[in-house]
């Protein structure tokens, strides 16, 4: 017959799945309910899957708060772009639709509708220009392949 899980006979089992759904350190935790790091281990890979669940859906609500607050703020700059408008204060104006376009990539990069990628143009970066010179003029002597060369780096730039 299996052993009981001697942290499930735990008399503060709450605090303890609740330390380590949080993401407490086993050590830590371990050092704090004078526990085993092994025997939280194994109880960790059998603890009740609503308590995980409940923490990710606890990440959701946060996010979705975040979410709201943004939508929030940039409703609050369109507000007072349209009444800056209507007053013709044109400098407020253009306050309100620099901040109404910050909030907005902000939801974009949020929702994941926004890269945050740097995009790098290899064809003008300045080691790609140093290096197609010096192919280039090595192929002086070989006219046919400097223009098939420079007829295929066209082809593929277009791309």
């Amino acid at each position: 017959m299996p052993q009981t899980c001697s942290v499930c006979k735990h008399s503060r089992l709450d605090e303890i799945n609740a330390a380590l759904v949080a993401g407490g350190t086993l050590w830590n935790i371990a050092e704090k309910f004078l526990l085993t790091m092994s025997s939280l281990y194994r109880h960790k890979q059998h603890m009740p899957a609503g308590l995980i669940k409940a923490k990710e859906a606890k990440e959701v609500a946060k996010a979705d708060t975040l979410l709201e607050q943004v939508c929030s703020l940039r409703d609050m700059a369109i507000d007072i772009l349209r009444q800056a408008e209507k007053d013709g204060d044109l400098r407020t104006a253009l306050l309100g639709v620099k901040e109404a376009r910050a909030c907005l990539e902000l939801l974009a990069k949020l929702q994941g509708e926004l890269s945050q990628a740097d995009i790098v143009n290899v064809l003008i970066a300045p080691q790609w220009l140093s290096l197609r010179t010096v192919i280039l003029r090595e192929l002086e002597s070989y006219p046919e392949a400097k223009v098939r060369l420079a007829e295929a780096l066209k082809k593929y730039a277009e791309h």
